[in-house]
C-alpha cells in the first residue's frame, strides 16, 4: 500500500501485483492524490497525471474510485493549467454518447458522466459555453440509460446546476421537462436522485415555484406513492423548499424577473391536497375506488407530513412566530377532514401526523418565549373547537342530526392533536411554563377542564393527559387539580361525561405523581374510588361509567406504591372477590340472569377489576406475599372459569359484547404474565387452549397480526427488516408504513388505563395498539411466560396444531397465522433460555424444527428473519453437538443445491443464527463450511438481496467466534473491499451489511491491529481503505457504520486513526439529518473526548477556519463559532430528544471538560455563563446590581436584548434562522459544569483559590487563567441560575452557591486585610437566597436554600450582625413553619416532602449553633447579639431537636418492631410516609444530636431548663436525683455525676452492646477509634461512680463492707448480660483479635493455621490497638477483689499477648504505640491496691507469677523471630520485678530465666539493646528490697565487668556503642556506691583499671577518631570526679599499680596542656553527664 502513495501512479507496482489487488491498489493512490494535490505544484507533472487519470476512465472503475478519479481530475484542472481540459471533456463525452451497451462497459460511461459532473461543479462558468452541448448529451442519455446510468447521470445533472448557478437559465426548462417525469421511476434510487436534482435546480428556476407550482407539487405526491424512505426524505425536502421558495422567493431570482408570489394560503391547500387526496388528483380510476375505497395512500400522507416540517423549518422559527395561528388552524383543519378519517385507524394515522408536524416545528424551532406564545394559540384553538362542539350538541337533543354526529367526529380528532401538542409543549418547558398556566386570559386550566367533558371518549383522555403534562411539569398544580376533578365528581355525579372525564383526569394525575419527587398529599383518591364503586349499582344508566372511572381510580392509586396501598389492601381484596362469581353454581345462574346491557356493565367492571389487580401486582411487588397470591387467584380463577362461557353468553345477547370479552382477555393475560406460573399451574390446560385460539386468529375472521414480533427478533436483524425506520426522526409517523396489523396506531382510547401507567421508554405519550392487535399481542406475550413450565406431552401437541393452523390457512391469514405463531414459538423460545430448561424429547424437537425449517423458505422476509432467529433459539436451547450439526447441515445441503433468492436467504440467515446463538466454542466445527458457502453467496451479483442476507450472516458468524475466526480475516476482509469498490451505491442494504462485517472484522482482530508485522499493517490498511469507502458513501447508515468502524480501530490501534480528518467529518455529520448518523458522530467524539479531548477541540475549530476562509462552492453546513466544539454540542442539546444522543453529548462534554476545563478556564466559563444568561426572563437581574466596570455592563445589555442571535451560524449567516435560546434543560447541565470546573480547579491547582497568589501568577503569566480571579462571574452564575423559573435550575443553582461559598469563604482580601473576598457579595448571596423561602416555593428547594444558608452563616464570611441578619431571618422565618406542627397548612405536596422541609430547617439551625460554638471557642470576634439571637430561639428549638432524635430512634427500629411504632406517626412524619421519611432523617440526624449535645452539656444536662428554685441552699446527696443541681459542686463533677445517672447501668450496657454491634457492621478504622473513646468515657463514668459509693461507705464508716463494691461481689462471678465489664471485654477482645488475629488461641490450634509472624501494624490499627489495652488495664478496678481475679488472667493474657506480637525493632529504635501501652498497662495492674487484699493473696501472687513466665517464654530468644524487640520484653520484665518485687523474691525459676533474659541482653550484638539493658539493670540492683537485687548482683556484675574490661581491646567505633559502654560504667559506678566501706578497695579495683584502660597515650590522641576520644574524655572525667569521693581507697588501688599512674598522670598533664581554657571549664563543671542519656518516651518507672 505504501507504493500506492507517490504523486504519479507507479505503474511498475501495478503491474506486479494480483489482478484482484489493483483496483484496491488504484483507489489508494487517488485517496493519496485527493490529500497532496492541493498542497503540492503540479506544473511539470500536470500532463503525465491527466493521462493517467483519463486513461483510469476506460478501466471500468467501480462506484467510489469514480467518485475520486473525476474529482482529482476536477481539482487538478482547478489549481493547474486548464489547457486540456475540453479535450477531457470532449472525451467523456464522446463515451457518453457511445452506442456500447454492454454491462461490461457501463462503469466506463458511468466514470466520464461522473467527471463531467465534477469538472462543471469545480469549475461552472470557466468552462464558458460547452454547457448546452454537455447537457443535451447527458439528456439524451439519460432517455436510454438504464437505472443505474440515470442516477448517475441525474447527479452530474445537480452538479453542473450547482456549478453553473444562473447561467445555465437557456437549458433549465429541457432539465426539467426529462428529469419530471423521473420521479416516478420504479427505481427508489433514480427518484432520490431526481428530488436531489430538482431541488438544485429550484435555486435559480422560476418557473418551478410559480407557474409550474401545482404540477410540482402533484409530480412529488405521485414521488411519493409506493416509495421508501430515503425517496420520502428526499422528495418531502424537495416540496417542502419548492413551497417555501414560492412563499418568500430568494431576492436574487425575484430581482431578475417580475414574479408573482405565491400566498400563504394557496401554498397550504396545495399541501393539503397531498395529505388528503394523495397523488392521483381527484379522479381515480375505478379499480382504485373499488380496493381502496379512495382512501389516501399512507406513504403520500407519511411524505407530505415530513414536507410541511421542511417548509416550516425552511421559512424559520421567527416566520412560524408571525404565522403560527394561520399554521395551527390549517394542520388542525387537515385533521378535522373527513377524508382524513375515513376509517379510525386513517383518523390515529392522520392525528399522528399532524402531532409530528406540529412537535417538529414547535418544538425544535421556538424558543421558550415564543412556545410559551404558541400554547396560548392552542388553547385558544381548544376553546373555540369546544364553543362550536357545544353549539352543535345543543341543537342536536334528539340526536336526529347526522351532522351533529360528524362534528363530534371531526371535533374529537382536532381536540386530540390540540391537547396532545399542549401537554407535550408544557412538559418540555418544565417549570418555565408556568407564566402560560398562571395568566387569567389565557384560562389554560379551564379550557383544558373544559374539554373533560366532550361527549367523545378520545378528547376526554386527551384533556386528561394534558393535564398530567401540566402537574407533572408544575408539580404545585397537582393537589389543587385533582381536588378540582373530585369536588366536580361530587357535583355532577349525574352525567356520564363528567364522570368519565373527570376520572380519567384524575387517573392520569395520580399516574403522574411518580414523576413528581415531591408527591401529593396521602389522603387524596381512595374515597373517591370506593365511593363510585359503591354508588355504581344505584343508577342503571351511569352504573357503565361508574363502573369504569371506579376500577380506573384504583388502578390509579396502585401506581403510588405500597406505602399508600398498604392500608387499604384488605378493603381491595375483599372488593376484588366480590366482582367475581364465587363458585361454579354462580356462574350458571348469572348466565340465566341479564340482558346485553348488564352483561355490558358486568364485563366491563370485570375487565375494570382486572386492570386494577395487575396495577396492583406490577406496581406493589414488595405487598405481593404468598398469602395475598393466593387471595387474589380466587378471583382470577373465577375468570378463567368465565371465559369459557362468553362466547355462549355472546351468541344470546349479541356481538356488541365482544369488545368487552376481549378487553376481559386482554386485562386476564396481562396480570397472568406478571404473576409467577407456579401460582396457577392448575388451569393451565384451559389457558393454553385459550391463548393458542387467540393467536391462531380461530374464533377471530380478521387477519390481525402480533405487532411484537420486531421486538422478539434481534436487534442487529434490523437491516434485514427495514426495523431501522425505529431510529429515525421520523419514527412517529413511520410506524404507520410498517406491515404489521395498525402498526403505529396506538391511541390513548384504546386502552384507557394507560394514561396512568409509566409511559415507554422512548415515547412522549402511551399510544396502545388497538383491541384486537393488543389482545394478541398479550396473548403472545403470556404463552412465552408459560410455555417452559408445561408437560412435554402438551408442548408436542400445540406445535403439531400450529404446523395444522398453518397448513389450513390460505393467502393472506396464512402468512397472519404464520406471523402470529412464529412470534409466539420464538416467545415460548425466550422463555426457555431465560428459564435454562430444555425444549424436550426428540419428538418436541422433531416437530418445533419441522415448523422452523418450513418458514426458512417463506417469501416474506419478516417470517424468513424469524425463523432463523427461532433456529438459533432452539439450538440454544436444546444445546447439544449433534442436534446443531444436524440443523447446520439441513442448511448447508439446502444453500449448495437452491438457486431461487428466497432459500438462499434464509438458510444463510439460519447459519448466522446458529452462530449467534451457541457461540464460537459451540459451532466451532462448522465454522470452515459457513464461512466458504456465505462468501462465495456474497458475491452473487445478480441478486442483492442474497448479498445482504449472506453478510449479515457473515458478520454475526465473526461476531459470535471471537478469536477462533483469526484464520479467515484475510479473505473475508479482501471480499469486503471487493465488494465496496463495486456493488453500486444505491444497494445501501449491501454496504451497511458490509459495515457490520468490516466492523466484526476490526474487533476479532483486536489489540493486534497495533503491530508491526506486515499481515497486520496490510489488514489495517484494508480496513482504513473499507472505511475511507464507507465514509464517502451517499447513505447515512453506511456513514454511520464507516464510523463506528473507524470508532474500533481508534479503541485498538489509535496511532493509525488520523484525527484531522476524522474528526471535521464528524463535526460535519453533528448536522446531518439522519439521527443513526448524529448518533454514531457523537458516541465517536465521546470515545476520543475520553483520551484526545484537545486535539478534538483543535481540529474542529480548524475546520470552522476552513469553512470560514474558503471559496468553496460547497459551503459546509457547521455551526462551529469561536465556542468551538463544546459550542455545537450544548446547541444540539437544546434540539435533540433522543435519550442516548444526548446521554452521549452529555459524556462528551464531560470528559471534554475534565481534560480542558482547568487550561481554557475563561472559555468554559464564557460558555456556562452564556448558556446560563439565555433566561426566558429578565426578572433575575432585578434583585442585584453587580459591580461592573462599564463596558462589560453594556454587553450584557446587549446579550440581554438579543439573546435570541446566541448560538447563530457565523454570525451573518442567515438572519431568518436565528436558533433559539438554551433551554431550561441545557441551563441545567450548564450549571452542573460549573460545579464541576470548581471541582476540578480545586485537585488542579490550590493558586485557584488564593487572590494574592493569583494575581502575581497573573503578572507573571498574563495568559494564566486562575479561577478566583472569575469569583463575581461564578457568582453572577450561580444566581441567574438560583433564581431562576425552572425548579431544576434552582436546584443546581444553590447547589453551585453553596460550592462557592464552601471554597472561596476562607480566601482573604490581600487589599484589606482581615477580610476576605466573598464579603463585598453578601447582597447577592442574601437575593439569591430569599425567593427559595416564598410560600410557594416546593419543599425541596426550601431544604437546599437552607443548607446554603447555614454553610453562608457558618462560614463566617460576614462578621457584621446587620449582615447577617438578613440570612438569618430567612432562617428564623422558616422555623416558625416548622413550629406550626402537623398538617396544619393546606398541602400541596406529600407529607414526606414536609418532613424534608423541616428536617433541613432544623438541620440548617444545628449546623450554625455548632459553627458559632467552634467560633466562640477559637475567641473569633462575635458579637453576644448573635448568641442571644439562638439564644431566643433556643429552647424551642432545642424541644424540636429532641423530638426529632426520638422520632430517629423509633424509625431505626429493626422490622420486626414495627408493630410498636406510634400508630398516627411522629412529630415529623406520618405512619404512611415512613419509608421515604427515613431517607430525609437518616441525613439529617448527625448535626443535631451534636447540637443537642453541646447544648446538653451547656446547661448542665437540662439543669438549665428549669432553673432550680432551690440553688441557693446547697443540698448535699449527691447520688439522689433531686441534688443534680447541687451548686457546691464544679461543673465537671456535676456533668460526671450527671453522665452516671443518665447513663444508668442497664443504659450503659446497651450503649456498649450497640457499639459492639456497629464493630461489626462498619469497618473504617475512624469509626474504630470513636468506638473506644466512647468506651473509655463509658468505663470513667463507671469508675467515678464506683469511687463516689466507696467514699460515702467510708462516711457511713462501713469500713469492712468495703470488698463487696464493684462488680463480682463476693463470688466474684460476672454474669454475661448484666455485667459492664463483660461487655466492655466482649467489645475490647473483638478489636483486638480483629487487628491481631494471632491473639486467637483457637486460630493457631486450627490445623490450617500457619503462624504469622509479629509484625508493624499501621498507624492506625496500632493507635486503635494501644487505646483497646490501655482500657483492657482500667477494667479490674471496676471489680470487687473477687471479680478482678475473674478477669484479671485473660487480662494479663491478652496485653502480655499485644506485647508479644507487637515487640517489633523499628528502624530509629522508637517503642511503637501498643507496646508503650502495654507496658503502662502491666505497671497500672501490678501497682493496683489488689496486691493488698488478703482474701485474694494467694491467686493474685500466682497470677503475677504467671505473667511473668509468660513474658520470659515469649521473650525467650527465637530464630523465626529475629525481629523480636528484646528492649521492650527486658522492660516488661523490669516493670515485674520492681513493682511486684514480694512475689517474685525466692522463685528460683523465675530468678534463673530473668537472669537469662538478662545475660543475652549484655551479649547481644546491638550496642542499643546494651545500653538498654545496663539501664534496666541499674533499676534492678538499685531496688529497695535487697532480697530481691542481691542475686542479679552476683549473677551478672561479673559478667559486665568482663564485658566492660573488653573494649580495651576492641574501642567503640560508633556514637551507639560508646554510649553503652558510658551505661555501662554507670552501673559499676553506682555498684561501688552501694557497696559497704570495707568492699569499697575491691570494687574499686574493677573500675579504676577499666577506666585508666580506655586511656589514649598523647601521641594517638591527636590522630584517634572522635568515639575514641570521647570514651577518653569520658574515662578522665570519671576519674577525676572518683578520685576525690573515695580518695583513701583511690590511692590503695592506684599504688598497687605504678603503670596505672602513668598513663594516668600523662593523661592529665594532656588534657591541661592541650586548653588552659577548657580545663578550667572542665573544673567548673565536675558532673558531666550523670543523667542517662537514653530517654525512654513514657516513664514506667
Amino acid at each position: 500500500m505504501e507504493l500506492a502513495h507517490s504523486l504519479l501512479l507507479n505503474e511498475d507496482a501495478l503491474a506486479q501485483i494480483t489482478e484482484a489487488k489493483r483496483p484496491v491498489f488504484i483507489f489508494e493512490w487517488l485517496r493519496f492524490l485527493d490529500k497532496v494535490l492541493v498542497a503540492v505544484d503540479v506544473k511539470e507533472k500536470q500532463k503525465k497525471l491527466v493521462e493517467q487519470l483519463t486513461g483510469l476512465i476506460s478501466s471500468a472503475p467501480g462506484p467510489p474510485t469514480r467518485k475520486l478519479l473525476a474529482k482529482n481530475l476536477a481539482t487538478l484542472y482547478s489549481i493547474g493549467d486548464t489547457f486540456t481540459v475540453f479535450q477531457t471533456l470532449d472525451k467523456c463525452n464522446e463515451i457518453i454518447k457511445s452506442k456500447d451497451d454492454t454491462p461490461a462497459y457501463l462503469p466506463t460511461k458511468l466514470a466520464a458522466v461522473a467527471c463531467v459532473g465534477a469538472f462543471y461543479e469545480k469549475m461552472g462558468r470557466m468552462l464558458g459555453s460547452s454547457f448546452p452541448d454537455t447537457i443535451n448529451n447527458l439528456l439524451k442519455a439519460l432517455k436510454s440509460a438504464e437505472s443505474q446510468g440515470r442516477g448517475e447521470i441525474l447527479l452530474s445533472l445537480q452538479k453542473v446546476l450547482s456549478g453553473l448557478g444562473g447561467a445555465a437559465a437557456s437549458c433549465h426548462r429541457d432539465i426539467y421537462k426529462n428529469a419530471r417525469s423521473l420521479l416516478t421511476d420504479r427505481s427508489m434510487a433514480v427518484r432520490c436522485a431526481v428530488a436531489k436534482c430538482l431541488l438544485e435546480l429550484q435555486n435559480e428556476a422560476v418557473f418551478m415555484w410559480t407557474t409550474e407550482l401545482e404540477n410540482m407539487a402533484t409530480l412529488c405526491f405521485k414521488a411519493l406513492e409506493g416509495s421508501n424512505y430515503g425517496v420520502r426524505v428526499a422528495v418531502a425536502k424537495l416540496l417542502g423548499t419548492v413551497m417555501a421558495t414560492a412563499l418568500m422567493p430568494k431576492q436574487a431570482a425575484v430581482m431578475r424577473q417580475n414574479v408573482k408570489r405565491a400566498t400563504l394560503e394557496e401554498v397550504l391547500e396545495l399541501m393539503a391536497t397531498g395529505f388528503l387526496r394523495g397523488g392521483s388528483g381527484f379522479l381515480k380510476s375505478g379499480g382504485e375506488m373499488l380496493k381502496g375505497g379512495g382512501s389516501v395512500s399512507r406513504e403520500v400522507r407519511v411524505g407530505v407530513t415530513q414536507a410541511y416540517v421542511v417548509f416550516v423549518t425552511t421559512l424559520g422559527g421567527q416566520w412560524l412566530e408571525r404565522n403560527f395561528a394561520t399554521f395551527l388552524s390549517h394542520v388542525l383543519d387537515l385533521v378535522s377532514h373527513p377524508r382524513a378519517t375515513q376509517t379510525h385507524v386513517e383518523a390515529v394515522y392522520s392525528r399522528r401526523c399532524v402531532s409530528f408536524m406540529l412537535r417538529a416545528t414547535l418544538g425544535g424551532l421556538l424558543g421558550e418565549k415564543a412556545q410559551i406564545a404558541a400554547g396560548k394559540e392552542i388553547c385558544q384553538a381548544i376553546s373555540k373547537q369546544m364553543r362550536v362542539m357545544l353549539i352543535a350538541v345543543v341543537n342536536d337533543i334528539s340526536g336526529e342530526n347526522k351532522a351533529g354526529a360528524a362534528d363530534v367526529s371531526a371535533s374529537q380528532h382536532v381536540m386530540v392533536c390540540a391537547l396532545k401538542e399542549l401537554g407535550s409543549l408544557v412538559q418540555s418547558l418544565s417549570a418555565t411554563a408556568s407564566p402560560l398556566i398562571q395568566e387569567p386570559s389565557v384560562g389554560l386550566l379551564e379550557t383544558v377542564t373544559s374539554v373533560l367533558l366532550h361527549p367523545s371518549m378520545a378528547a376526554r383522555l386527551a384533556a386528561a393527559w394534558c393535564l398530567r403534562c401540566v402537574a407533572v411539569a408544575l408539580p404545585y398544580q397537582l393537589t389543587p387539580l385533582l381536588d378540582r376533578c373530585a369536588e366536580r365528581i361530587n357535583n355532577l355525579k349525574s352525567s356520564p361525561e363528567a364522570v368519565s372525564g373527570y376520572s380519567f383526569a384524575m387517573a392520569a394525575l395520580l399516574g403522574g405523581v411518580h414523576q413528581c419527587p415531591l408527591g401529593i398529599p396521602h389522603s387524596k383518591g381512595k374515597v373517591i374510588a370506593e365511593d363510585l364503586l359503591r354508588t355504581a349499582a344505584q343508577n342503571s344508566r351511569l352504573s357503565l361509567q361508574r363502573t369504569q372511572a371506579g376500577w380506573l381510580l384504583l388502578g390509579a392509586l396502585m401506581t403510588l406504591g405500597p406505602s399508600l396501598v398498604r392500608y387499604h389492601l384488605p378493603k381491595m381484596l375483599l372488593l376484588w372477590r366480590n366482582v367475581f362469581p364465587r363458585s361454579q353454581k354462580e356462574l350458571e345462574a348469572e348466565k340465566a340472569r341479564g340482558d346485553s346491557f348488564t352483561w355490558q356493565v358486568t364485563l366491563e367492571g370485570r375487565a375494570g377489576a382486572l386492570c386494577a389487580m395487575r396495577s396492583f401486582v406490577a406496581h406493589c411487588p414488595e405487598l405481593l406475599t404468598e398469602d395475598v397470591i393466593r387471595r387474589l387467584m380466587t378471583p382470577i380463577e373465577c375468570a378463567m372459569t368465565m371465559m369459557s362461557h362468553v362466547p355462549a353468553i355472546i351468541k344470546v345477547h349479541g356481538a356488541h359484547l365482544k369488545a368487552s370479552a376481549a378487553m376481559v382477555r386482554l386485562r386476564l393475560y396481562d396480570i397472568l404474565a406478571l404473576l409467577p406460573p407456579k401460582t396457577y399451574e392448575g388451569s393451565f390446560n384451559a389457558l393454553l387452549r385459550e391463548l393458542v385460539a387467540e393467536f391462531t386468529l380461530t374464533d377471530n375472521s380478521a387477519n390481525t397480526t402480533t405487532s411484537l414480533l420486531r421486538s422478539l427478533c434481534h436487534y442487529d436483524d434490523s437491516v434485514l427488516m427495514g426495523s431501522w425506520l425505529q431510529e429515525t426522526d421520523h419514527k412517529s409517523i413511520e410506524d404507520q408504513l410498517q406491515p404489521n396489523s395498525a402498526s403505529g396506531s396506538g391511541a390513548l382510547e384504546h386502552d384507557p388505563s394507560s394514561i396512568y401507567l409509566r409511559v415507554p421508554i422512548g415515547e412522549a405519550i402511551p399510544g396502545p395498539l388497538p383491541l384486537g392487535v393488543s389482545v394478541i399481542d398479550a396473548s403472545v406475550a403470556l404463552f412465552g411466560v408459560v410455555f417452559p413450565h408445561v408437560s412435554f406431552k402438551h408442548r408436542l401437541q400445540m406445535l403439531d396444531h400450529f404446523a395444522e393452523c398453518i397448513k389450513q390457512a390460505k393467502g393472506v391469514r396464512q402468512q397472519a397465522v404464520q406471523l402470529n405463531i412464529f412470534t409466539a414459538v420464538l416467545s415460548a423460545l425466550k422463555g426457555l433460555a431465560e428459564n435454562k430448561s430444555t425444549l424436550g424429547p426428540e419428538e418436541v424437537r422433531k416437530s418445533a424444527l419441522a415448523l422452523v425449517m418450513g418458514a426458512l423458505d417463506n417469501p416474506n422476509p419478516i417470517l424468513r428473519c424469524a425463523a432463523g432467529e427461532a433456529l438459533g433459539r432452539m439450538a440454544q436451547v436444546v444445546g447439544e453437538a449433534t442436534f446443531i450439526a444436524r440443523m447446520a447441515q439441513t442448511s448447508f445441503d439446502k444453500l449448495k443445491s437452491a438457486r431461487d433468492v428466497v432459500s438462499r436467504t434464509g438458510h444463510s440467515l439460519a447459519l448466522g443464527c446458529l452462530h449467534r446463538y451457541v457461540g464460537g466454542i459451540g459451532s466451532g466445527q462448522h465454522l470452515k463450511t459457513s464461512v466458504s458457502i456465505l462468501l462465495a453467496l456474497a458475491q452473487d451479483g445478480s441478486s442483492h438481496e442474497v448479498q445482504t442476507w449472506a453478510l449479515h450472516s457473515l458478520a454475526l458468524i465473526v461476531d459470535s467466534s471471537g478469536p477462533m475466526y483469526r484464520g479467515y480475516v484475510e479473505p473475508t476482509l479482501s471480499l469486503v473491499l471487493t465488494l465496496l469498490l463495486t456493488v453500486p451505491p444505491s444497494h445501501t442494504e449491501v454496504h451497511q451489511c458490509l459495515g457490520r462485517c468490516l466492523g466484526a472484522l476490526i474487533t476479532t482482530v483486536g489489540p493486534e491491529l497495533q503491530g508491526k508485522f506486515s499481515t497486520v499493517s496490510t489488514i489495517r490498511s484494508s480496513c482504513l481503505v473499507g472505511c475511507a469507502i464507507m465514509q464517502d458513501h451517499s447513505d447515512s447508515l453506511v456513514q454511520a457504520a464507516a464510523i463506528s468502524c473507524l470508532q474500533q480501530l481508534h479503541m485498538f490501534a489509535p496511532r493509525h486513526v488520523n484525527l484531522s480528518s476524522l474528526v471535521p467529518c464528524l463535526c460535519v455529520h453533528l448536522c446531518s439529518s439522519h439521527l443513526l448518523l448524529r448518533r454514531a458522530a457523537v458516541a465517536c467524539l465521546r470515545q476520543l473526548a475520553q483520551r484526545e479531548a484537545a486535539e478534538v477541540c483543535e481540529y474542529a475549530m480548524s475546520l470552522a477556519k476552513r469553512a470560514g476562509d474558503s471559496k468553496d462552492s460547497t459551503p459546509i453546513n457547521l455551526n462551529i463559532t469561536e465556542t468551538g466544539l463544546e459550542g455545537v454540542l450544548f446547541g444540539m442539546l437544546d434540539r435533540e430528544t433522543d435519550r442516548k444522543l444526548c446521554s452521549d453529548i452529555h459524556d462528551t462534554l464531560g470528559h471534554m471538560l475534565s481534560s480542558l476545563a482547568v487550561e481554557k478556564l475563561s472559555h468554559w466559563l464564557k460558555l456556562c455563563k452564556d448558556v446560563l444568561a439565555a433566561t426566558t426572563e429578565d426578572f433575575t437581574c432585578q434583585a442585584v446590581t453587580f459591580e461592573v466596570e462599564k463596558d462589560e455592563e453594556d454587553s450584557e445589555k446587549k446579550d440581554e436584548m438579543d439573546d435570541d442571535t446566541m448560538f447563530t451560524g457565523l454570525g451573518e449567516d442567515d438572519k431568518s434562522k436565528p436558533s433559539v435560546a438554551p433551554r431550561w434543560v441545557t441551563r441545567v447541565f450548564a450549571a452542573d459544569c460549573l460545579c464541576r470546573i470548581i471541582l476540578l480547579c480545586e485537585n488542579a491547582d490550590k493558586t485557584h483559590f488564593d487572590l494574592a497568589a493569583a494575581r502575581s501568577a497573573q503578572t507573571k503569566n498574563p495568559k494564566g487563567d486562575l479561577l478566583v480571579l472569575h469569583l463575581s462571574d461564578l457568582i453572577r452564575m450561580a444566581f441567574m441560575a438560583a433564581t431562576d423559573h425552572s425548579n431544576q435550575l434552582r436546584m443546581a443553582g444553590l447547589q453551585a452557591l453553596e460550592d462557592i461559598i464552601k471554597k472561596f469563604a476562607s480566601v482573604p482580601e490581600p487589599e484589606f486585610p482581615g477580610h476576605v473576598i466573598l464579603e463585598q457579595y453578601q447582597a447577592n448571596v442574601g437575593a439569591a437566597l430569599r425567593p427559595a423561602f416564598s410560600p410557594d416555593t416546593p419543599s425541596d428547594i426550601t431544604a437546599k436554600a437552607c443548607q446554603v444558608c447555614s454553610t453562608w452563616i457558618g462560614s463566617g464570611v460576614v462578621s457584621d450582625l446587620n449582615d447577617l441578619r438578613r440570612v438569618h431571618n430567612l432562617l428564623v422565618s422558616s422555623l416558625d413553619k416548622v413550629q406550626a406542627g402537623k398538617g396544619s397548612s393546606s398541602q400541596l405536596y406529600s407529607e414526606s416532602a414536609t418532613t424534608m422541609e423541616k428536617l433541613a430547617v432544623l438541620k440548617a439551625w444545628a449546623e450554625v449553633r455548632l459553627k458559632t460554638l467552634i467560633r466562640a471557642l477559637y475567641h473569633i470576634c462575635y458579637d453576644d447579639e448573635d448568641e442571644e439571637d439562638l439564644g431566643a430561639n433556643l429552647p424551642s428549638l432545642s424541644r424540636l431537636w429532641l423530638a426529632m432524635l426520638r422520632d430517629y430512634a423509633l424509625l431505626t427500629l429493626p422490622a420486626e418492631f414495627s408493630s410498636q411504632l406510634p400508630p398516627d406517626g411522629g412529630a415529623f412524619y406520618t405512619p404512611e410516609t415512613i419509608d421515604t421519611a427515613r431517607l430525609h432523617y437518616r441525613s439529617s440526624w448527625a448535626p443535631v444530636l451534636h447540637a443537642v449535645a453541646l447544648w446538653l452539656s451547656s446547661t448542665g444536662f437540662g439543669a438549665g431548663e428549669e432553673k432550680e428554685k432551690d440553688s441557693s441552699t446547697p443540698s448535699k446527696a449527691p447520688a439522689l436525683p433531686q441534688g443534680a443541681s447541687s451548686t457546691t459542686k464544679t461543673f465537671e463533677e456535676s456533668v460526671k455525676d450527671r453522665m452516671h445517672l443518665m447513663l444508668g447501668k442497664d443504659i450503659q450496657m446497651e450503649l456498649l452492646n450497640v457499639l459492639h454491634r456497629l464493630l461489626l457492621t462498619r469497618d473504617p478504622p475512624a469509626v474504630q477509634l470513636q468506638v473506644t473513646a466512647v468506651v473509655q468515657e463509658t468505663i470513667r463514668a463507671a469508675q467515678d461512680h464506683l469511687q463516689r459509693q466507696r467514699t460515702s461507705k467510708e462516711e457511713e464508716g462501713e469500713k469492712d463492707s468495703q470488698p463487696s463494691l464493684g462488680e463480682g461481689g463476693e463470688s466474684g462471678e460476672l454474669v454475661p448480660g448484666k455485667s459492664l465489664v463483660f461487655a466492655a471485654m466482649e467489645l475490647l477482645v473483638f478489636i483486638l483479635v480483629r487487628h491481631l488475629p494471632q491473639l486467637n488461641t483457637r486460630v493457631k490450634e486450627s490445623p490450617s493455621h500457619a503462624p504469622l509472624r509479629p509484625r508493624r501494624l499501621p498507624e492506625e490499627s496500632a493507635r486503635l490497638v494501644a487505646n483497646t489495652v490501655s482500657i483492657l488495664a482500667e477494667l479490674p478496678s471496676l471489680c470487687s477483689p473477687a471479680g478482678s481475679m475473674t478477669i484479671l488472667p485473660t487480662v494479663l493474657f491478652l496485653i502480655t499477648g499485644v506485647l508479644r506480637e507487637t515487640a517489633v525493632k523499628t528502624s530509629d529504635s522508637s517503642v511503637p504505640m501498643p507496646v508503650s501501652a502495654a507496658l503502662q498497662g502491666i505497671k497500672t495492674i501490678i501497682t493496683s491496691p489488689l496486691a493488698r487484699v488478703e482474701s485474694t493473696q494467694k491467686q493474685w501472687t500466682g497470677l503475677v507469677r504467671s505473667s511473668l513466665a509468660s513474658v520470659l517464654e515469649y521473650s525467650q530468644p527465637d530464630e523465626s523471630r529475629p525481629d523480636m524487640d528484646e528492649v521492650s520484653m527486658l522492660t516488661a520484665i523490669t516493670l515485674f520485678l520492681l513493682s511486684a518485687s514480694n512475689e517474685l523474691v525466692g522463685v528460683t525459676v523465675l530468678q534463673r530465666g530473668c537472669m537469662d533474659r538478662f545475660r543475652n541482653a549484655l551479649n547481644s550484638s546491638d550496642p542499643w539493646v546494651q545500653a538498654r539493658c545496663y539501664q534496666l539493670l541499674l533499676s534492678v540492683f538499685q531496688h529497695s528490697s535487697r532480697a530481691l537485687s542481691t542475686p542479679y548482683i552476683h549473677a551478672l556484675a561479673p559478667l559486665m565487668v568482663e564485658k566492660l574490661k573488653a573494649v580495651e581491646r576492641s574501642r567503640p567505633g560508633t556514637a551507639a556503642e560508646l554510649q553503652a559502654v558510658q551505661e555501662g560504667i554507670r552501673v559499676l559506678e553506682n555498684l561501688v556506691g552501694m557497696g559497704e566501706e570495707k568492699n569499697r578497695v575491691q570494687l574499686l579495683a574493677l573500675l579504676v583499671p577499666t577506666l585508666i584502660s580506655y586511656l589514649l597515650d598523647e601521641n594517638a590522641i591527636s590522630s584517634a577518631p572522635q568515639v575514641s576520644k570521647g570514651l577518653h574524655d569520658f574515662a578522665l572525667q570519671n576519674l577525676m570526679r572518683i578520685g576525690p569521693l573515695y580518695p583513701a581507697a583511690f590511692k590503695t588501688v592506684i599504688g598497687a599499680a605504678p603503670e596505672l599512674k602513668t598513663r594516668l598522670e600523662s593523661a592529665i598533664r594532656a588534657s591541661q596542656a592541650s586548653s588552659k581554657a577548657k580545663a578550667a571549664a572542665r573544673q567548673a563543671q565536675p558532673t558531666v553527664q550523670t543523667a542517662p542519656t537514653i530517654k525512654l518516651k513514657t516513664s514506667f518507672f
